[in-house]
């Protein structure tokens, strides 16, 4: 309602007018269902297609996935990527390196231990991509649209690093596999080709442009071209378990770049069972391809696990597939189960044929003891090529995504700029670059570690959006997946938590920084509104969880100690009232604050299809976002604003946090301020102001109220018979925080605690009395205010001067201790001339009269009224000598007139009158009326 800087003046005095309660225009929202391209491939009649208009037809002969640009199916576009990312440079370099330093009963555990961790994983994913159409950037738009912009943009980002550090992994050991086969074979320094640090780099950034080049002829290529090698990878897989079935004991050569050892040579024995035996147990060595380092449990699991890491190429490639929901998952889980049984037997078999001394000292044996070495090496480059490829494209499709969701702003333009035929062609050369950068590290183990903990952490997120949205029960979460649930989601992201730090404590703590980092930066800088478009799980979780408090909060134990104000502010036009808003949103002291409009209507009379208040809503929400305040918002449509305010009143908040104040603006007649137009306004915007339309507007001048005198203050009188503490606020307009903050001339905030219609010498310690001071204090707590004094007036009346001066000293000592046990630091000041006023004791019943206390039903003279606001005058003009330094001063709101009278309506006139004149030209003023007790003297 009313909550402006308005006021009715008498002598022609400029004083603030209320608002009407225009009806105002809403926001429209329009977008286009993208259902049926999501969804295309499930149906088997045509796809629907929209004509300008905006209607869907039926029967079109187009096909919607080949519109779409999705042409992989689950074996081609998941099996293939998945089974060659999580063989990649593991299977043919680094198995027996795990086995030799391990042993074979650690190594069956860690496979175990990773392939739990994955499986879990897995279900997570499989659950969020069966729950709904999955579009390109995979994980990252799983997690985006699952745990909303902030968390989805860090973790996105860094599985974006995650792809491009395994890019790197796999081009490594392509590398590795080239030199082992083609470079130096001792120290002699024969070979096709030379061997060094930048030799290797060289190799390596060749090797990453082919890669490029492959990616960037698009995502078919690669899904044809991961079929092909999946094919020859397994054949010489196969080769590699017949060459250990049927190769007897020989003598295999030690790597010229291995430096910690003096022996050329070491022994595989072929299928032994002393030689099983003698690998069962760890013997932890030095790495040599790492300048010595000393191998453990974790470097060897970060290994291991980077080499499986690669679970999601299958949702990476989402974009390009004809049906994620069903591809994702059946191509996932049948690649994990096929590529453990392959790494389980191999470990098996590489410890019943090879000594540990050749498994520590040469991790490319499987080479020479093949009956075929030639499939090694074809094994070696074409697995780790692959992988490459995979994490390659999967890399510059989250970039790619994160780029279309504007994530980071403009910074990332350049990536949908640089789109051709659905191929993200600056994405894949940005990823390119970053590729060549990781590179520098040389490494193998050591990048396998940092590869490691950025999927891990991008595995652990994944389980987290699973597990945060089982537990809030959400019942649009319903995966066609069934073997999922919290329980599954949990020990993954236990285990990917706890094995992280197991890996390298340091890398992990590292990453899960950034991520914070990133989180924050997000959370600051990322526009708003995509949270609101995804959906986020912070808000599933918050209400889940507000919803289970608010159960909680029972109003049958509210203690008078842990009173807090939880106000209800009526506002007509925001636009007149933004001093008032943010000084109320001071005043909630942490409590409830509900921002009230009454909207002037009849629902049936209501030309849109829709209830008014429905489109109003995000406008309002849009302005407390604007005015930064604390807030929530309440519409109603009612046929006139006081059956509204009833209405507001009662509905507000939710169970037992409901408004316990309500605040309204004075009812006057002076010119409203726009403070969104004003120049110098702090909360100048033309965010509301749009083709033509101002939204939230005022009374002009000249323009009739809606809202007459009496249902006024038959508004005040239901605000107080439905138990509410009530404020009636006015000059608000001339509120300037700024100004109180830089100008050492505001120096105090003010309290009258006294009742001018019926003063008596008790007014200091009532319960209004109490309420305003306790108003007054939570206002001074805050920084901007806190540097102001309180201060109470002490006003006695002429009885007590009657009596011997030893009463006057007990009533200030009184009220001293009074402030003293209510721990509120204020000064107290009494008024001289309140009690040397001769004319006081003749106004009191004339006063009472106009409040609810009164008991006349006879019609009040004229005489009776001049001299009534004679006297109001000369009260105001004593609190105007003492507000030349005040911000705000807080002041006895009276009771209005009792119904039914004889005289009711000129009783209402009269009692605003006399407000009015009690105001007048007085610092923003809040006329406070209290109901219960807010304040406690005990323990």
């Amino acid at each position: 309602m009313i909550a402006q800087n308005n006021v009715r003046s008498t002598n022609n005095d400029p004083v603030e007018s209320s608002e009407s309660y225009p009806i105002t225009g809403g926001t429209n929202g329009a977008g286009t269902s993208r259902l049926f391209r999501q969804f295309g491939s499930l149906f088997s009649s045509p796809a629907p297609t929209t004509d300008p208009a905006g209607y869907v037809e039926f029967g079109s002969i187009s096909d919607p996935v080949a519109s779409s640009g999705r042409t992989l199916g689950t074996f081609a576009g998941v099996f293939c990527p998945v089974a060659l990312s999580m063989f990649s440079a593991l299977v043919f370099i680094r198995v027996g390196f795990i086995v030799g330093n391990a042993g074979l009963y650690v190594t069956l555990l860690q496979f175990i231990i990773a392939y739990v961790i994955l499986l879990f994983t897995v279900s997570s994913v499989c659950a969020i991509s069966t729950n709904g159409a999955v579009e390109g950037g995979g994980v990252y738009f799983m997690i985006s649209r699952t745990l909303g912009p902030e968390f989805g943009g860090s973790i996105g980002t860094l599985f974006f690093l995650a792809n491009v550090v395994g890019c790197g992994l796999a081009i490594s050991g392509c590398a590795e596999g080239i030199i082992q086969n083609f470079g130096p074979s001792d120290g002699t320094g024969s070979g096709s080709i030379p061997d060094g640090r930048w030799w290797r780099f060289l190799y390596c950034s060749s090797l990453n442009t082919l890669m490029l080049i492959v990616v960037l002829i698009g995502a078919e290529m690669f899904a044809k071209t991961s079929m092909m090698i999946l094919g020859v990878v397994v054949i010489c897989l196969l080769s590699t378990y017949v060459s250990f079935l049927t190769q007897g004991p020989m003598d295999v050569s030690i790597p010229h770049e291995n430096s910690l050892v003096n022996f050329t040579t070491a022994r595989y024995t072929g299928l032994q069972a002393d030689t099983l035996w003698s690998n069962l147990h760890t013997n932890y060595t030095k790495d040599y391809t790492s300048n010595g380092n000393q191998v453990n449990f974790a470097v060897v699991f970060g290994v291991l696990f980077s080499g499986v890491t690669g679970i999601m190429a299958g949702a990476n490639m989402s974009g390009e597939l004809k049906n994620p929901s069903k591809s994702i998952p059946a191509g996932t889980l049948s690649a994990v189960l096929f590529t453990f049984l392959c790494y389980m037997a191999l470990s098996v078999l590489i410890a019943a044929t090879t000594t540990s001394t050749l498994l520590q000292n040469n991790f490319l044996f499987l080479g020479p003891i093949n009956l075929w070495p030639t499939f090694v090496t074809i094994g070696i480059l074409t697995a780790t090529f692959s992988t490459g490829l995979s994490n390659l494209i999967g890399a510059s499709r989250v970039m790619e995504a994160l780029a279309k969701d504007r994530v980071f702003g403009p910074l990332m333009s350049f990536v949908v700029k640089g789109t051709y035929k659905n191929n993200p062609i600056a994405a894949v050369i940005a990823s390119w670059v970053l590729v060549e950068a990781i590179l520098l590290i040389g490494s193998l183990n050591t990048i396998a570690q940092i590869n490691s903990v950025l999927f891990m952490l991008a595995y652990l997120a994944t389980n987290l959006a699973c597990l945060g949205i089982e537990i809030t029960g959400a019942p649009n979460f319903r995966p066609t997946y069934k073997y999922f649930t919290w329980h599954t989601a949990f020990i993954g992201l236990l285990g990917t938590a706890i094995m992280m730090f197991v890996i390298n404590s340091i890398y992990a703590l590292s990453s899960i920084i950034l991520c914070l980092l990133l989180v924050i930066a997000l959370h600051l800088f990322s526009p708003a509104s995509q949270g609101a478009q995804w959906g986020s799980i912070s808000q599933a979780l918050m209400f889940h969880q507000v919803r289970k408090y608010l159960l909680m909060l029972d109003s049958r134990k509210d203690h008078v100690k842990f009173w807090r104000p939880q106000m209800l502010l009526l506002v007509s036009s925001p636009r007149s009232c933004c001093p008032l808003i943010h000084f109320v949103n001071d005043m909630k002291k942490g409590g409830l604050y509900v921002i009230g409009h009454v909207k002037v209507g009849e629902f049936a009379d209501n030309d849109s299809s829709n209830d008014p208040t429905i489109e109003e809503y995000t406008q309002w929400l849009s302005l407390v976002d604007h005015m930064k305040v604390k807030a929530f918002v309440e519409l109603t449509l009612s046929r006139n604003v006081r059956e509204g305010i009833q209405h507001l009143i009662r509905i507000s908040g939710m169970g037992a946090m409901k408004p316990n104040t309500t605040i309204l603006g004075f009812y006057d007649e002076e010119q409203s301020k726009d403070f969104f137009e004003h120049e110098d306004s702090p909360y100048k915007t033309s965010e509301f102001d749009g083709n033509g339309i101002k939204l939230f507007p005022y009374r002009k001048s000249g323009e009739s109220k809606s809202l007459g005198v009496v249902d006024y203050v038959r508004i005040i009188d239901d605000v107080l018979r439905m138990r509410k503490n009530l404020c009636l606020c006015r000059h608000f307009h001339r509120l300037d925080k700024q100004m109180i903050a830089r100008n050492n001339h505001i120096r105090y905030i003010d309290v009258w605690p006294v009742n001018i219609f019926e003063p008596k010498n008790e007014d200091p310690f009532d319960v209004v009395s109490q309420f305003m001071m306790q108003l007054a204090c939570i206002i001074n707590m805050l920084p901007v205010w806190k540097k102001l004094e309180l201060r109470v007036f002490l006003c006695e009346s002429e009885t007590v001067s009657e009596n011997s001066a030893a009463f006057e000293r007990p009533a200030e000592h009184r009220l001293d201790q009074r402030l003293k046990l209510l721990r509120i630091s204020a000064s107290i000041h009494k008024i001289p001339e309140w009690s040397k006023d001769i004319d006081f004791a003749k106004h009191r019943n004339i006063l009472k009269q106009f409040t609810g206390n009164s008991d006349s039903n006879q019609l009040m003279a004229e005489e009776n009224i001049n001299r009534s606001k004679l006297y109001m005058q000369r009260i105001n003009q004593i609190i105007r000598d003492r507000s030349n330094a005040t911000a705000v001063t807080f002041m006895y709101l009276p009771t209005p007139p009792a119904t039914p009278s004889v005289d009711y309506k000129e009783k209402c006139h009269h009692y605003l009158d006399l407000l009015t004149e009690l105001t007048f030209d007085l610092p923003p003023t809040i006329l406070v009326h209290g109901i219960d007790a807010v304040t406690s003297t005990t323990l």
